[in-house]
């Protein structure tokens, strides 16, 4: 077979399969974001995981309490300054997730075909054939031949540590079920799924709020991951929240898509979110299988059009406990990729896996080399043309800068922005070379104090594909009314140089504002 009959996105040679990756210090153009938990919150794992390519470090809050994640995220500020590697801080939200809970912490063993009842008494103790929820209202949502899902993250009912439910009868508060696999639950909490029922709970529950006002306030988080986001209203409650907590009105909302109401309400709650997650182990459980890559690919080609940061779940379950991912999960990975993902989400592989580094590691390696095929010049158009016309002057410059890098074979674009608006625009059209944004902070006042605004815009970035965030010395101004900034131009340089990602003889793009203008212009380096 011809490598030229490949249905890859550009034609591959069969030699350059075999050829060893090369080690960069960029691990990939995609982002990872890592979920910090009993496995990975020493400070000597974080700053591996740091080296390895975990860009955002992600705190679920669906479980431990806010002195344990302190303690966590404590550990990951001195692996930042051990590693000299930027890290975002996610806030994942519980929302309104059903649990099962289990106070003896004893191994609960479920058998095939024997019966449970699900009821929401705390009080008593799980057993085989009794287990206690944290939901009163169950009973009123279900009803016979309704599916339940309960396991600890991971969720195909094929597993010994997951299990699915079969609901045979109602009675008051109790759900009867017939269990479909034999299973062993083990742990305080498991997660709890009805497949396709809306649950009557807020999405932004009593808990999260204390949470956010507290613990979320106080470390000054910079992505808030909403679980559950079922209508765009949701989001809109959750900024208006936010705004009211001093410095979290800069905190960029992420939609979790769960489940078929959020799926069905998407259009408007990306209009309303700064990026999307798309939680594959839930919507695996309310979508057919063979229709979540659907939903996968509508979702992400409209988070890249929106120019907003679409972010993908549960890839290498297998590496919770496995050293290596199985194929189909690899390929997984590299068609999220190809698809246009910003970021791929590590959950339980980094959490309570057995090999966080590795996993981190060899995402970032297939990563890296589906990026290599990534078809480009497709995209690109795709998007200009989705644009229209007339584009604005900034998305017009922004596309400009990227077509100029790709003509002349810029080896990076540097781009000047105090918002982060620019440099996301820029990425926006996926240029195959990395973008050092250099964010210039902005000072400002409420009249009782000074403050300068830009480590929110920086660490931000850290989410959104080919952008590497450098934050520069507030007393550079990010518009220059002569055209020239070049001690802030300098440090970019030497930062891309330090880097490996700039060489001599290379040419660079810079994107920058002067005055009330947007400029493109291409360095050729000397020696």
């Amino acid at each position: 077979m011809h490598s030229t009959n490949l249905l890859l996105e550009e034609p591959i040679r069969m030699a350059s399969i075999l050829e060893p990756s090369k080690a960069t210090f960029f691990p990939a153009m995609t982002k990872i974001v890592g979920t910090l938990g009993p496995k990975s919150r020493s400070v000597e794992i974080i700053s591996s995981c740091l080296k390895a390519g975990m860009s955002v470090a992600r705190f679920d809050f669906s479980w431990g309490d806010a002195e344990y994640h302190q303690e966590t995220l404590e550990n990951l500020k001195a692996a930042i300054k051990n590693s000299k590697k930027l890290c975002a801080v996610m806030l994942d939200t519980g929302g309104p997730e059903l649990q099962v809970v289990n106070k003896s912490e004893n191994p609960i063993s479920l058998e095939a075909e024997s019966l449970v009842v699900l009821t929401p008494d705390q009080d008593k103790e799980a057993t085989s054939n009794l287990l206690p929820i944290n939901f009163s209202g169950l009973s009123k949502s279900v009803k016979n031949g309704d599916t339940i899902f309960i396991g600890q993250y991971l969720f195909t009912g094929s597993e010994t540590t997951s299990v699915w439910l079969e609901v045979t009868e109602v009675k008051g508060e109790d759900v009867f079920c017939l269990i479909k696999n034999s299973a062993t639950l083990a742990g305080p909490l498991y997660t709890l799924h009805v497949s396709k029922i809306r649950i009557d709970l807020p999405t932004l529950t009593d808990k999260d709020k204390k949470v956010i006002s507290s613990w979320a306030v106080r470390n000054k988080i910079d992505i808030l991951s909403l679980s559950y986001t079922r209508h765009a209203e949701d989001v809109r409650h959750a900024r208006e929240f936010l705004s009211k907590l001093g410095d979290l009105n800069q905190t960029q909302i992420y939609a979790k898509i769960e489940n078929v109401e959020g799926m069905a309400n998407f259009d408007e709650i990306l209009g309303e979110a700064d990026g999307i997650i798309l939680s594959r182990g839930n919507l695996g459980i309310d979508l057919p299988p063979e229709k979540v890559f659907l939903f996968q690919k509508a979702a992400v080609h409209k988070c890249n059009m929106a120019g907003k940061p679409a972010v993908v779940t549960r890839v290498v379950d297998s590496m919770t406990d496995n050293l290596r991912p199985t194929r189909a999960e690899a390929t997984d990975v590299a068609n999220a990729v190809l698809d246009g993902t910003d970021a791929i989400l590590l959950g339980a592989e980094t959490l309570r896996g057995l090999y966080p580094v590795e996993t981190i590691s060899t995402v970032g390696k297939i990563c890296a080399e589906a990026e290599k095929v990534y078809n480009q010049d497709v995209y690109f158009k795709r998007t200009v043309k989705h644009v229209g016309e007339p584009m604005t002057h900034l998305e017009s410059i922004a596309s400009s800068a990227v077509r100029a890098a790709i003509k002349v074979k810029a080896s990076v674009i540097i781009c000047f922005t105090s918002s982060g608006r620019a440099a996301r625009l820029i990425a926006k059209y996926r240029p195959p070379m990395p973008v050092l944004s250099v964010v210039i902070p902005r000072l400002k006042t409420n009249q009782l104090r000074w403050t300068f605004s830009g480590a929110f815009q920086a660490r931000q970035s850290l989410i959104v594909r080919g952008l590497f965030p450098i934050l520069a010395d507030p007393r550079h101004p990010a518009e220059s009314t002569n055209g020239t900034n070049e001690s802030v131009l300098k440090v970019a340089l030497d930062h891309g140089k330090t880097a490996g990602v700039i060489k001599p003889h290379d040419r660079v793009v810079v994107f920058q504002k002067v005055g009330d203008s947007s400029v493109v212009k291409i360095i050729e380096l000397e020696d």
